[in-house]
């Protein structure tokens, strides 16, 4: 496959692979070293790719590996989730510090969650993702995605409803 077909193929989802990325680990700049490495990886896979009924599934699943590995892997010891793709111009302040406090507070739940549950929750409420991608991403099926996400958002929803009947969580 020469580079623009490669380009073609890759480069409309190498933002979810970059989220997905900045999801499992702790900054930026993880996030977009992992992002390189999966693109350098998927690049040296390049005369295979088309082999591949779905790509993109095919470069999540990589993203993901490589994540948790390096994750598990000793020099990672200190990563933590991180998400900040939220923004909205015509909100006022008051909203946007009320957006950015539960915002934080969902990646703090989100930390906590079971790894399953913190991954099906990014593939469909942020990546959205539908179950059958997220089955052939996680070798799931799609019962027990619906379970896993419900599962899931129900933690977080209580989690969150405690945190504003309370304050502190």
């Amino acid at each position: 496959m020469k580079q623009s077909e490669f380009l073609n193929v890759v480069m409309p989802f190498k933002d979810k692979l970059f989220r997905l990325a900045k999801r499992l680990l702790v900054s930026r700049e993880e996030a977009e070293d992992a992002t390189q490495e999966i693109l350098m990886k998927l690049w040296s896979k390049n005369e295979k790719i088309g082999n591949y009924k779905n790509v993109e599934a095919f470069a999540m699943t990589m993203t993901k590996n490589f994540c948790l590995d390096r994750l598990k892997s000793k020099q990672a010891s200190n990563l933590k989730l991180v998400h900040s793709n939220y923004g909205d111009d015509n909100a006022s302040l008051q909203k946007q510090v009320e957006t950015r406090d539960s915002l934080s507070w969902v990646e703090k739940i989100m930390e906590d969650l079971p790894e399953q549950q913190k991954m099906v929750l990014q593939l469909r409420d942020v990546e959205e993702y539908d179950f059958d991608e997220i089955g052939e991403l996680l070798n799931m099926k799609p019962t027990a995605i619906r379970v896993t996400l419900s599962r899931a958002r129900k933690t977080v929803r209580e989690k969150l409803m405690q945190k504003h009947s309370y304050g502190i969580g």
